[in-house]
């Protein structure tokens, strides 16, 4: 079975963070899952194949913003808020509020 990569906390990167946060696809599934807690990769529907989600998801979790659980088949994916409040404190409240304006 393939190890997800996970950034540990002292590894996020702020550019890392903001450029994948500036894609609309990658902010509304933050938002999405901010909003709805954890989630399946599967309960998306956005207008993109499924190979482009899978790159949207690995590089939301690559930048320390997701966390990637399998289970079976499934793939569930958790925001990791506390670990970025702790990292850079306000700063995804702050793109979520300018992007929900």
């Amino acid at each position: 079975m393939k190890i997800l990569f996970h950034p540990n906390l002292e590894d996020i990167e702020l550019t890392s963070v903001l450029y994948a946060l500036s894609d609309p696809i990658r902010l509304k599934l933050v938002m999405n899952i901010r909003e709805s807690g954890e989630q399946t990769c599967g309960h998306f529907d956005f207008p993109v194949v499924k190979s482009t989600m899978t790159h949207h998801i690995r590089t939301l979790r690559e930048a320390g913003i997701l966390n990637v659980r399998k289970q079976g088949t499934q793939h569930f994916l958790t925001l990791r808020a506390d670990d970025l409040n702790l990292r850079f404190p306000g700063l995804l409240e702050a793109i979520v509020h300018a992007a929900s304006l």
